[in-house]
């Protein structure tokens, strides 16, 4: 047992925070835990070093059964029953859903921290983005969190939530929906694999599209002029999109194909169909560039003659991420404890990026989601990056990675200064009127 830790934890030299928000500055001093934070911080990297190879077999049992999203089954099934034999209390097809699940632990009243683990994969080129490695950081992450509650180092519950379906934006979104963390748990975290290592990593918001034209057939060589050409729409519609671009923030993008061309090439075709996916930097601004996308379609119908319609998914935006500050702070000094160098904030929120359901939740509860190095140069959403996350060496990164989330996590548990500074970063940073 110890009196206080809290001059061991430096200042981050990394960036200056915001003025209208506490920082880790703030936070940090404030960690006068009832033990010494050498027994919780072993005891972490312990329980995660002695499961680290049953981590290492369902990554890649995950990894060579790719299952795109909603069809997760195999590891649904792995990830539940794995759960459930280290003692967590297991839900199956939770909040209505065939491949999502719920693993919790409790020993009493105290703080509830909710972990994220993500496993499908994308079509054809299968775990391009390295959710077999985001299944077992999740684990990781609970099961530390767990043997603190076990030892009775801390109170409260953990609760790793099984997200299905993250790469169409479905799995996450819908347990908002329905207050599964709002509820649940008073902060979330999970980590994704990349080729760089950032704590400030800006994923932007995006909305998806299902577009139809209808046109009238006909023979394409006999009477052409008799025919509507539901393909000319559909070419139409991506030469707008094409010239709307110049006109769009430089944070915003439109990109998608077509999902329907026709039938035969000696058919005029009179029904086309196309999927696009609108992204912005703050999921506020994505009704600017929805409108400016559905100009374009009413415009192509009419310069072709053809009928349409489009739904855009009716789930609604998934929301930029909003980094909690203190969280990704503090994950970020464990991370460097451990040799690891971040870019300045500044340079990391410039980077390109893409979306995920994990920012609807960050705008629900306290939330990071940090990107960590997995020894590729390769982009995500590659065959490459594919390779890469079937590595010994990714796998020892996701493990690295995850000591330091768990670390930062269960601080939360043992000071109520830095608790209180997760929670006002949040309120200062997610408007009232945008929570979910």
């Amino acid at each position: 047992m110890c009196h206080n830790h809290e001059a061991e934890y430096p200042k981050s030299e990394r960036v200056d925070p915001p003025v209208t928000v506490e920082s880790i500055e703030k936070a940090l001093p404030h960690l006068n835990l009832e033990c010494s934070h050498e027994e919780v911080d072993g005891i972490i990297q312990s329980t995660i070093d002695d499961i680290s190879q049953e981590l290492r077999e369902i990554s890649l049992s995950i990894h060579e059964t790719p299952e795109v999203g909603m069809t997760e089954h195999h590891a649904h099934d792995l990830l539940a029953d794995y759960m459930e034999s280290k003692g967590f209390l297991v839900t199956r097809h939770a909040y209505g859903m065939e491949t999502a699940f719920t693993a919790e632990f409790s020993n009493g009243q105290g703080r509830r921290i909710g972990v994220c683990s993500e496993y499908d994969s994308l079509p054809e080129i299968g775990h391009a983005c390295g959710h077999n490695l985001i299944a077992i950081s999740g684990v990781a992450t609970a099961m530390a969190l767990k043997a603190l509650l076990e030892k009775d180092l801390a109170r409260g519950k953990v609760i790793l939530f099984g997200t299905p379906a993250e790469e169409v934006f479905i799995g996450k979104i819908e347990m908002v929906k329905q207050r599964a963390f709002q509820d649940s748990v008073d902060l979330c975290v999970m980590l994704h694999p990349a080729a760089g290592d950032g704590q400030y990593v800006h994923m932007i918001a995006s909305q998806d599209v299902r577009i139809e034209f209808f046109g009238k057939p006909t023979h394409a060589s006999a009477s052409p002029w008799a025919g509507v050409n539901a393909l000319d729409a559909a070419v139409a519609l991506y030469n707008n999109i094409s010239m709307m671009r110049q006109q769009l923030k430089p944070t915003s993008r439109v990109h998608g194909i077509l999902t329907k061309s026709g039938a035969a090439p000696n058919i005029i075709p009179d029904h086309t169909s196309a999927w696009y996916y609108v992204r912005t930097h703050r999921y506020q601004d994505i009704h600017e560039v929805k409108t400016k996308l559905e100009a374009c379609i009413e415009a192509a119908a009419k310069a072709t003659g053809c009928d349409y319609k489009f739904e855009w998914t009716s789930r609604g935006p998934a929301k930029d991420v909003v980094q909690n500050e203190i969280l990704a702070d503090a994950y970020a000094y464990y991370m460097e404890k451990a040799g690891i160098k971040f870019a300045p904030r500044s340079e990391q929120e410039k980077m390109a990026s893409g979306s995920t359901d994990m920012g609807n939740v960050s705008y629900a509860c306290p939330s990071i989601h940090p990107m960590y190095a997995i020894h590729t140069t390769a982009t995500n959403h590659t065959r490459e990056f594919t390779a890469a996350a079937k590595t010994e060496i990714a796998h020892k990164d996701t493990i690295q990675a995850s000591k330091a989330l768990a670390l930062a996590a269960a601080r939360a548990y043992l000071s109520q200064g830095y608790f209180d500074a997760i929670k006002s970063n949040f309120e200062a940073t997610v408007a009232v009127e945008d929570r979910d």
